[in-house]
């Protein structure tokens, strides 16, 4: 009776994380890796909170306890790195359960720490994560808008093209504008440590900002910085050809993470499942020029999603002589092999066609909700129900979509109230 209790609590905890459009695929090693961040009774009171954020009241009466014994816990749960908390303007601590990733699988390696094994969990994240790949294809590869992006090496852009870059493109922006920034151990080599895979790139480089920064550091989960070390992060990252990935969105960017080939889960995705385009990419291409490439092949090293190849360069007076080509499809857009290339003949060049970036996280969550058939679970959480201002900016959000997506939106929910909202304001 015992073990089925336990995996109950586990169950209904996975069934809520599952809730929010990046979940995680139930599997025996997903059920190890909540056992050892979770103790049953935790996983049994999490499974029971909002998706939405909530306060020690909301929490209280929802598990039937004292609002004082439920602040504990929920303290107790920020401090380990599973809540995320950030003071309101009224005084009050507001709450909310980050999804796994990015959440608080980085956050349970984002420090040393001795209250969990954490070579254990490493080991446990690569079968989840590397070798079941469930749970990596379900966050990266489903619908058409996933949760990161990549920024633009900023150095490898000449002074006409630099022009033409939006604040929201360039990490350097992000770190200046945020509010509060913090910095911790790169989760994905602190993986690979442990397992003895790691590169030796930067491991005290993965950024925060805003109210996760201050959340992490209040917790010693990060360190604060200001903005000049932030920066100097951002260069030192550069000086070793890492890829800056963050949150795909233009306001508010809550973290960027500087990515190597090797270890990184978003760069191994996108080498992966590249066709599927798991990751945004930026706005640029590398233009390669032909006539000043040498075939050295050390942007072939560089790019972390092997998009670049050595071919012949068709020179009939030197029929050995190879160059390097560009397969676009594959292209990030990082820049790194233009920033790698000793003979600067890799330039950056603007797609095309500009990619869209969410506004906002919430904008972001409502599409990836409605592409994946969860739009429901927003709009009508299951653990509590929405008050009208939360509803009302979920639907903000929906009305301003295109057609098409408000058609995904109308089918997903049934609901002639909203059919109602968009052709209202539609008109």
């Amino acid at each position: 009776m015992a073990h089925m209790t336990v995996r109950s609590a586990y169950k209904e905890l996975n069934d809520r994380l599952n809730l929010f459009p990046q979940g995680a695929p139930p599997s025996a090693t997903l059920y190890r890796i909540l056992q050892l961040l979770f103790t049953e009774v935790e996983a049994a009171l999490v499974a029971q909170l909002p998706i939405k954020p909530f306060r020690a009241k909301k929490a209280a009466r929802i598990w039937k306890k004292p609002e004082a014994e439920a602040q504990r816990i929920l303290d107790e749960l920020a401090d380990r790195g599973i809540l995320v908390d950030s003071p309101h303007e009224d005084g009050t601590m507001v709450y909310c359960l980050p999804p796994p990733m990015a959440g608080f699988f980085e956050f349970s390696l984002m420090r040393l720490r001795g209250d969990i094994d954490q070579k254990l969990i490493s080991e446990l994240f690569y079968q989840y994560l590397n070798v079941e790949e469930e749970f990596i294809k379900q966050l990266f590869c489903h619908g058409e808008t996933q949760l990161g992006r990549v920024f633009v090496h900023e150095p490898a852009l000449d002074a006409e093209t630099s022009l033409h870059v939006l604040d929201y493109e360039r990490a350097s922006e992000v770190v200046r504008g945020a509010r509060h920034i913090a910095v911790g151990i790169c989760y994905c080599r602190h993986k690979m440590e442990h397992l003895g895979r790691a590169c030796k790139a930067e491991r005290e480089i993965c950024l925060t900002f805003h109210s996760t920064a201050d959340a992490l550091a209040r917790h010693g989960i990060a360190r604060r910085i200001d903005a000049v070390e932030g920066l100097d992060l951002l260069q030192k990252a550069r000086g070793q050809l890492l890829v800056q990935f963050g949150e795909n969105v233009r306001q508010s960017v809550n973290f960027i993470c500087n990515c190597c080939g090797c270890c990184c889960e978003a760069m191994i995705a996108a080498r992966r499942f590249g066709f599927l385009h798991p990751v945004h990419t930026s706005n640029f291409l590398p233009v390669v020029d032909g006539s000043a490439c040498t075939g050295c092949g050390r942007c072939l090293e560089a790019c972390p999603v092997q998009a670049l190849a050595l071919v012949s360069a068709v020179d009939p007076l030197r029929p050995q002589r190879r160059i390097v080509r560009l397969d676009p499809e594959r292209c990030l857009g990082c820049g790194v092999c233009a920033a790698a290339c000793p003979q600067k003949a890799i330039s950056l060049a603007r797609r095309p066609q500009r990619l869209i970036t969410p506004l906002n996280s919430t904008h972001r969550t409502v599409v990836m909700a409605i592409e994946r058939g969860k739009l429901q679970n927003l709009l009508f959480d299951v653990q509590a129900h929405w008050n009208h201002r939360a509803l009302a900016a979920i639907l903000g959000v929906i009305l301003k979509l295109p057609p098409l997506k408000q058609a995904m939106a109308s089918r997903q929910m049934k609901s002639r109230y909203l059919e109602f909202l968009i052709r209202k304001f539609a008109l």
